[in-house]
């Protein structure tokens, strides 16, 4: 599979036609490198223990979506509303969770931020405006228009990104969501980590439209596509994108190519693609991408090495201290449970 070329015929005023580069500083770019590379430890040790056994049910990680995530938390405020998929723990990591207790909720374990009662597929920390991950493709996207209506009806500022793959645009939800947010310029993004493979079944399979953003015109909604592996393009398109929406005209949509590196589980036996084209893509991915230009401007190699160093020891503290955390009273079934 090779690296696509990216669709450059948005209107006039989508980021997709000119989103220049060069914005952000050295610092702030070493900022996000640190941040992707503790993403993809955490993700990468959490493999680790699944294939342990260590974790019970499913567990999907993003290895290889880290440039969405930095580039998304970078650019909105933290009190913008977020949801996202089962595959959300890179997007909850970007706005600041804490790797002890994120780990420690994916081990079930007391200490993690739901008790351990969420685990894998359902992170969410209202404190860091992550109002939900969830494990029904497409449920998260009307979720965050009713965020977005909430803002809108209440003269806030705030706005709502919601996040969700190639697979999830052939729900009906999500189609009467983008008609009604629309409709109503509802403050939101809608972001397609377009991986391209739903699960186990590659896009050409599944499509009849092949560049996924071309679905959002048909609602009038402004609609990119961008290089999801480049975390500056993301940052860009996203302050666009929510700009567009405090300023009250409306939503927009971002795709954003990008690749899995890893399977679409934990214990994915990946016989639906070869290992020739998952090397292939490494070339592409977001570190190596953030890796290529902070070199350009000038950083060390040495730098960067400590940087991971750091990172690798607070990933292990992680990792000890979830595995360690105490596992829930048994009388915890019985809280936290609701009826209508």
């Amino acid at each position: 599979m090779e690296q696509p070329s990216l669709r450059t015929d948005a209107p006039s005023s989508s980021a997709a036609t000119d989103l220049g580069g060069g914005v952000l500083s050295t610092e702030q770019l070493l900022t996000m490198y640190r941040m992707m590379v503790l993403i993809r430890r955490v993700e990468e040790s959490l493999l680790e223990l699944a294939e342990s056994g260590k974790i019970g049910g499913a567990m999907h990680t993003a290895i290889g979506h880290e440039g969405s995530a930095v580039g998304m938390a970078a650019a909105l405020r933290p009190d913008d509303y977020l949801t996202c998929t089962y595959r959300g723990h890179h997007h909850s990591l970007a706005r600041g969770m804490d790797p002890k207790r994120a780990i420690a909720e994916v081990l079930g374990r007391s200490d993690g931020f739901a008790g351990g009662k969420g685990g894998s597929m359902h992170f969410v920390d209202p404190s860091l405006g992550l109002m939900g991950a969830n494990g029904i493709v497409g449920a998260q996207v009307p979720h965050a228009a009713g965020m977005a209506l909430s803002s809108k009806l209440q003269n806030q500022e705030r706005i709502a990104i919601t996040f969700f793959g190639d697979g999830a645009i052939y729900q009906g939800v999500m189609h009467e969501t983008f008609n009604i947010a629309s409709k109503w310029k509802l403050p939101m993004i809608f972001y397609c980590e377009n991986n391209r493979y739903s699960e186990m079944t590659p896009i050409a399979r599944t499509s009849s439209v092949s560049e996924i953003y071309l679905f959002a015109r048909a609602y009038g909604m402004e609609s990119v596509q961008i290089d999801g592996n480049d975390v500056e393009e993301v940052y860009l398109a996203v302050t666009r994108a929510a700009e567009r929406a405090r300023a009250g005209e409306g939503p927009t949509f971002i795709e954003g190519l990008t690749y899995r590196l890893s399977g679409h589980m934990a214990g994915d036996l990946e016989t639906y693609r070869t290992s020739e084209e998952i090397e292939m893509q490494r070339q592409y991915e977001p570190l190596v991408a953030l890796t290529k230009r902070l070199q350009a401007h000038g950083v060390a190699d040495a730098d960067l090495e400590a940087i991971r160093a750091e990172v690798e020891k607070e990933v292990e503290e992680a990792v000890d201290f979830a595995q360690n955390s105490p596992w829930p009273d048994k009388a915890q079934a019985y809280t936290d449970v609701y009826a209508l």
